[in-house]
């Protein structure tokens, strides 16, 4: 039988079969996957192929497909291993909020660098516009402009007030969509809206560190009602990359890559270098100095805890 995996708790997996009937499934043994260390070899999002056992209402997965994509971080505790959190993504979402919690352009940056590189298509989502005054309205719109004049889609979204819902929901339909964010921007409210059904648990925001506190511990996969599927990831901190080279790194930012062959050096790495067209185009205002920054952070090589990989 073939089936996704729509859920991970650790030694067991919800498997949803062509149908939609769930089963709960394990692994036999270790799978060993080429290249990756890895806590859990099966994660949600994985077509796998499983055999039922005798009680006919759970499973043993006996392979896992090849994957297109997948998400995945440096385990805490195993500072060696790495936990994969979700494979096969059409196309990821980013919750980008202002304040309680706020998200920064450097976290922002990052994620688009990582889907960037391996072709996932990235979608922003500006949530909380409803409580925003005209301070921040103002900081919204030159964010916004930022972005888009890059060639991002960036919607303006209220939860609460459902301004703009429905916009997200088309742009799901029929797709592997992925919810990304801190805890505390919305994700898990938005996915309740969109399916009331699930009645999925949400956190009010920490009144003391004007955080979210985390509802969401592990990845998980909803079929949606209008088509594809969404899956929902534990709200996270701050967003690290691993494995970029240094010289392809000015490669995943998408208004550098469009200058770079205008640099005099086909190797250049839009720092010292003379006759960079990047930083020429930094000095007249074309390139923003947050993306130029987070650029510079990532050459570094700080906080490297999370990407996603590709075998495309």
């Amino acid at each position: 039988m073939t089936g996704v995996v729509t859920k991970s708790t650790g030694s067991w997996y919800t498997v949803r079969d062509e149908k939609g009937q769930k089963f709960q499934c394990r692994i036999r043994g270790k799978f060993r996957m080429k290249g990756i260390k890895s806590t859990n070899p099966v994660t949600v999002g994985d077509h796998v192929d499983f055999e039922l056992e005798k009680d006919l209402n759970t499973g043993i997965i006996a392979n896992i497909h090849n994957r297109k994509n997948y998400i995945i971080r440096k385990s805490v505790n195993l500072s060696k291993q790495t936990h994969i959190i979700a494979a096969n993504i059409d196309q990821a979402f980013l919750f980008v909020t202002l304040e309680n919690p706020t998200t920064f352009p450097s976290f922002i940056d990052r994620f688009l660098a990582t889907t960037e590189a391996y072709g996932i298509e990235s979608i922003l989502l500006f949530n909380k516009i409803d409580l925003y005054g005209e301070k921040l309205i103002s900081k919204k719109n030159n964010l916004q402009k930022i972005y888009s004049d890059i060639g991002y889609q960036c919607i303006d979204l209220s939860v609460s007030d459902q301004i703009n819902t429905n916009e997200v929901e088309k742009l799901m339909k029929n797709k592997v969509n992925m919810f990304s964010g801190h805890s505390g921007v919305g994700k898990t409210s938005l996915i309740n809206l969109i399916d009331s059904n699930l009645k999925l648990k949400i956190a009010e925001i920490s009144s003391q560190h004007k955080q979210g506190q985390h509802t969401t511990t592990f990845a998980e996969m909803f079929a949606l009602p209008f088509g594809g599927y969404i899956i929902d990831t534990p709200g996270i901190k701050g967003f690290g990359v691993v494995s970029f080279e240094k010289n392809e790194i000015g490669d995943f930012f998408k208004e550098f890559f469009a200058l770079k062959h205008h640099c005099k050096f086909n190797n250049c790495l839009h720092v010292n270098e003379p006759k960079c067209a990047v930083k020429k185009a930094l000095e007249n205002g074309e390139v923003a100095l947050s993306r130029y920054s987070s650029y510079l952070q990532l050459l570094q090589g700080e906080s490297e805890n999370f990407r996603v990989n590709s075998f495309e």
